[in-house]
């Protein structure tokens, strides 16, 4: 590892004397888009595994919840691989960013630990959402085992900042490769030799893959830490990073990443007092699933264009030239499933849907299929704002999404309505739409004011 590490920095180095073209953001990018497909690959994965076993359509629902749980209690630290990317530098940011980390785990695994409290549970399960006791039970159960889950993601994103920023993405893709080995295997094995239920399933398995791809991801650090820890604080003394800096920098982060995603147990929410919400809630999961794989090239594009666009900004028009035809083609290939049989061969042969189901879950996808291009402009233009610490407007565009989302599906739902699936579908993408046309003020605003590029790009 430490020549690959001595190798990668040599690149590094050469990289930044020569100009940012479309070819070495891909070369830059595409493990980390291998990263986030390897994520995404989970979701249809165990939902095929669950739709294969007993009550597939409570299974389904009860995992889909339990999973909105998790993802909304781990919200606080989603964001620390941006922060870690654009803010580990030397030994003492390192230090002061690891032990940040490390304080908010906490938080996050006790917040799961109150939610798992049964009066606490019931009072959001069974009285606000209204879930059928035997769903309420098996998402009960599956939120305990994914306990571990919140602390495990701000660890192994904390470490995979710190190989982004050291031109380690690989790794970051060695570690995913990891993770779903251990959770495919994990599934398998459960499915084949122990009778356990779907939601079951597929929380030990997401719980063992997280667990395996953090330890992995430490690990795949130690050259890039000694790195670290060898360099004297940073030359730019306009940054002197201590608590205070990080927490002014990254409570807007924490609170965009807590609003974005609080939107799918809201959505969860919305479904049970919705038409056909049984089917809205076994469907969902599925649907996002597929969703998110043409997604996650956008999300993995953020961190891509936080490393790349250089004190000055000057890799800017390199990686807005990349992102449009990135958002083409994601968009692309998400239309051409939703809108041929190629829906069904996902559907009903892939994911194990059944042919009411299958039908049931076209029409959102076809909704939702713009969804992949908005995001490629929303990492842009995060992307940018964060390279240049104005992380707040990130964090009002993200407000205005998710009430956009609440207002529209509340009216679709209850005046309107709507089957819930088709209402949630809407609902998101005019949020999504709502959130890009914000951010284009402070976005344009900040790019007015970037000096002519100089010929090559500078990372910090």
């Amino acid at each position: 590892m430490t020549c690959e590490f001595y190798f990668q920095c040599i690149d590094w180095d050469v990289m930044q004397k020569q100009p940012l073209t479309i070819k070495k953001i891909f070369i830059f990018w595409v493990p980390l888009a291998a990263t986030w497909q390897m994520m995404a690959a989970e979701g249809p994965f165990l939902a095929a595994i669950i739709a294969r076993l007993a009550d597939p359509k409570y299974n389904l629902a009860a995992y889909g919840v339990a999973f909105s749980f998790a993802v909304l209690v781990e919200a606080p630290i989603i964001m620390i691989m941006s922060a870690s990317t654009a803010l580990v530098r030397d030994g003492n940011s390192f230090i002061k960013l690891r032990n940040f980390t490390y304080i908010l785990n906490g938080a996050v695994t006790l917040m799961m630990v109150i939610l798992l409290v049964p009066p606490v549970f019931n009072m959001i399960t069974q009285d606000l959402m209204r879930i059928p006791e035997n769903v309420a039970h098996l998402t009960y159960v599956a939120c305990i085992i994914l306990l571990p889950w919140p602390a495990a993601i701000g660890y192994r994103r904390f470490y995979q900042g710190v190989l982004i920023r050291s031109n380690l993405t690989r790794r970051v893709a060695y570690g995913t490769v990891v993770r779903l080995a251990t959770m495919a295997s994990t599934a398998s094995i459960c499915y084949g030799f122990f009778k356990l239920d779907g939601a079951v399933v597929g929380a030990i398995s997401l719980s063992a893959g997280v667990c395996a791809e953090a330890i992995v991801s430490k690990l795949m650090t130690r050259s890039s830490v000694k790195h670290l820890l060898s360099k004297k604080q940073n030359e730019l003394k306009e940054i002197k990073l201590g608590y205070g800096y990080i927490i002014r920098f990254y409570y807007p982060l924490a609170l965009t990443s807590i609003l974005a995603l609080t939107v799918q147990p809201l959505v969860t929410l919305f479904m049970g007092h919705s038409l056909m919400a049984i089917e809205s809630l076994a469907i969902l999961p599925v649907v996002n699933s597929l969703v998110f794989i043409f997604q996650s090239m956008g999300f993995s594009f953020q961190e891509a264009g936080i490393a790349l666009l250089g004190e000055n900004n000057e890799g800017y028009k390199p990686l807005r030239n990349f992102s449009v035809l990135l958002g083409l083609a994601v968009t692309g290939a998400l239309l051409l499933i939703a809108f041929t049989p190629l829906s069904f061969i996902w559907f009903h042969h892939v994911s194990g849907l059944s042919l009411e189901l299958n039908d049931f879950a076209i029409l959102p996808t076809k909704i939702l299929s713009i969804i992949p291009g908005l995001m490629v402009l929303l990492s842009l233009q995060r992307s940018i704002l964060v390279n240049n610490r104005q992380t707040k407007p990130i964090t009002v565009a993200t407000a205005i999404e998710v009430l956009g989302i609440v207002l529209f599906l509340f009216f679709f739902i209850e005046f309107l309505g709507m089957i819930g699936a088709i209402a949630a579908a809407l609902s998101i993408v005019i949020g999504r739409l709502l959130a890009n046309c914000y951010l284009f003020a402070p976005y344009l605003k900040l790019l007015k004011s970037i000096e002519t590029p100089v010929p090559h790009f500078q990372t910090t």
